[in-house]
């Protein structure tokens, strides 16, 4: 059977996995009365509730004859580690793009490293039934991006498309037919070529793994792309290192290959096939695995350095170990180090007295969504703020910096540029109006800058505006940065918060509990209308005379309190405070719990 494979590229919301959905429809990988999920390819319970792909997914489809992997990339450059090693395993790309939005920074990110590897791009110009839709707009911001990324003759001179992935049509002409996904189907098995490993099948096997998952029955399973020879369940081969050290011979117990949404059990993997394998012990991620007769291994892909950290503690407040049962350090060591093993775009390192661990990622998001998921698992942890890492090049301190993209009503642009371009130290690279009344600022801001910004940046846009934002490079250190202006309000005793106590502290400033919450001494439930912290009493009750007043005894009214995400509560915390983790809760606390302690810290300090 003939085979291609390709990796579908898109902006986060652009559609990617709705016309992967309509893919799988019409080539009959589900029988007609088949119940299926909608966005059938994102799986993971935080990918279905936030609407973005964490993980890269493979699937495949028959269409005359010739099979179709497909490989569906997160459009997050903070899950870039996954990106790099999935381009390497497909011939082809097609590209979604909002014929509205245009190509985002994310598609950017993504794109630069298919063009790197000199993959061939299709572009599909997605929702062009949208009233604000202008393909042809789009078509040529997509012409222009990927010349200054540096493409090619033969990559400008690309197919493209005109689709609705909802409702499932693309037809290369905008006013064509617009029956179904044949003229996709077909482009993709005309312009990109057959896998280069099928002329090698008769040599060693060897194949390069992209991706670890496990199975409760079969235990770890690696995935990749088989580059040379076959493979027969049973046969022993063995796993390289990146330099090309022996880490392990074993014996292959399963080989399973897509069909569909499920993976198959197949006798024989053949070269060109993406493949899962199982029966190994140690093998991870950028290892070969290989024919005993192998010496060298396959070149793997360069993975971007970690530009933030956060510190993982066990989490040690007065109200500990009620709602999780994970809370050990042994247990959340244990945990990261497992992370860290199938996501490559991590680091774990231990901190001096073993309580607390250093992560360090590619950014916000992902250490948000590895977060979440442990609290889900049971975990309950301390977090830090994020640092930013720094390199020493030439005694020269680097920082990373960032292409932010920001699409914001016209009023409110001036705003958003004195905050990025004074404090932030952003320099602005671009100014262009996109779509009526709107403008698109480019800029390049320090990561620090952008520590805690997005919450800052909804508000002065009315929630209005979007800001995307992706690794651009290292760059001399642009100097100090202020953090939070505000103070908080710190509690004072333990127990339950008082309506009455919390409706009197109304004045000082914004508070993050309602009446009736759990709180301890030291823990942050507001934020002070001042610069200085400011501690406080919210189980104060009401001193009852024995004199009653008409109307001045009714029920006090609160404001509703302010409920931070996990993402808004670790970018809003200062050096010297936590966010408490469990399940049911995410807490605001100070480091030091005692007032008398905090004070000494801050004068060593």
């Amino acid at each position: 059977m003939d085979l291609r494979n390709i990796a579908i590229i898109a902006h986060v919301d652009h559609g990617k996995t709705t016309l992967v959905d309509e893919l799988l429809k019409q080539s009959g990988a589900f029988r007609a009365n088949q119940a299926v999920a909608e966005r059938a390819m994102d799986s993971n319970d935080l990918e279905r509730e936030r609407g973005i792909t964490i993980l890269a997914k493979a699937t495949s489809v028959e269409w005359k004859g010739t099979r179709i992997n497909i490989v569906d990339t997160p459009g997050h450059a903070d899950f870039g580690g996954e990106v790099e090693r999935i381009l390497s395993m497909v011939d082809g790309v097609v590209l979604l793009v909002d014929a509205a939005e245009g190509p985002m920074p994310q598609t950017k990110f993504v794109t630069a490293k298919a063009l790197a590897l000199g993959l061939r791009p299709i572009v599909v110009l997605n929702k062009v039934d949208k009233p604000d839709a202008e393909p042809d707009r789009a078509l040529d911001e997509c012409f222009d991006l990927f010349a200054n990324l540096g493409a090619d003759d033969d990559q400008l001179d690309f197919p493209h498309l005109y689709a609705s992935g909802r409702s499932g049509w693309a037809d290369a002409e905008l006013d064509g037919a617009r029956k179904d996904l044949s003229a996709l189907f077909n482009l993709v098995v005309n312009h990109v070529p057959k896998p280069r490993q099928i002329a090698h099948q008769d040599e060693d096997f060897r194949m390069l793994a992209t991706t670890l998952g496990s199975d409760p029955f079969v235990g770890r399973i690696l995935t990749g792309r088989v580059e040379s020879g076959r493979l027969k369940v049973g046969q022993t081969v063995q796993a390289l290192s990146r330099i090309g050290q022996k880490i392990e011979q074993f014996r292959v117990t399963r080989i399973q290959a897509f069909r569909g949404l499920q993976q198959q059990d197949i006798d024989e993997a053949v070269a060109g096939d993406i493949v899962s394998l199982a029966g190994m012990a140690k093998a991870t991620v950028a290892d070969t695995i290989c024919a005993l007769a192998v010496e060298t291994p396959l070149p793997a892909q360069p993975i971007d350095p970690p530009t933030i950290s956060v510190t993982f503690g066990i989490n040690d407040s007065p109200l500990a170990g009620r709602d999780g049962k994970k809370v050990q350090s042994r247990v959340i060591r244990e945990r990261l180090m497992k992370e860290a093993e199938s996501n490559v775009a991590i680091r774990i390192t231990d901190t001096p007295g073993g309580e607390a661990f250093d992560v360090a990622g590619r950014g916000e998001l992902q250490m948000g969504v590895l977060i979440e998921n442990m609290r889900r698992e049971g975990f309950e942890l301390s977090i830090s703020r994020p640092r930013v890492l720094f390199r020493e090049e030439d005694g020269q301190t680097l920082e990373p910096v960032e292409e932010v993209t920001i699409d914001v009503d016209d009023e409110y642009s001036g705003a958003v540029i004195e905050k990025i371009t004074g404090a932030r130290k952003g320099e602005m690279t671009e100014m262009k109006p996109s779509g009526t009344g709107k403008t698109r600022i480019v800029a390049l801001v320090p990561s620090r800058g952008l520590i805690g910004y997005h919450g800052e940046f909804l508000t002065d846009t009315r929630g209005t505006g979007v800001l995307n934002r992706v690794f651009h490079s290292w760059a001399p250190h642009k100097g100090p940065i202020p953090g939070r202006r505000a103070g908080v309000l710190i509690s004072m005793e333990n127990g339950q918060s008082v309506a009455y106590a919390l409706w009197n502290l109304e004045e000082r400033g914004r508070l993050f509990i309602g009446a009736q919450a759990d709180v301890y001494q030291g823990m942050i439930i507001g934020e002070h209308s001042r610069d200085n912290d400011l501690e406080v009493n919210p189980l104060k009750g009401k001193k009852l005379t024995n004199v009653r007043a008409s109307g001045s005894d009714e029920a006090v009214r609160l404001t509703t309190p302010i409920t931070l995400s996990l993402e808004e509560a670790i970018a809003y915390i200062d050096d010297d405070e936590l966010v408490e983790v469990t399940p049911n809760a995410i807490r605001l606390r100070k480091r030091y719990l005692d007032p008398h302690e905090r004070k000494r810290m801050a004068k060593s300090a």
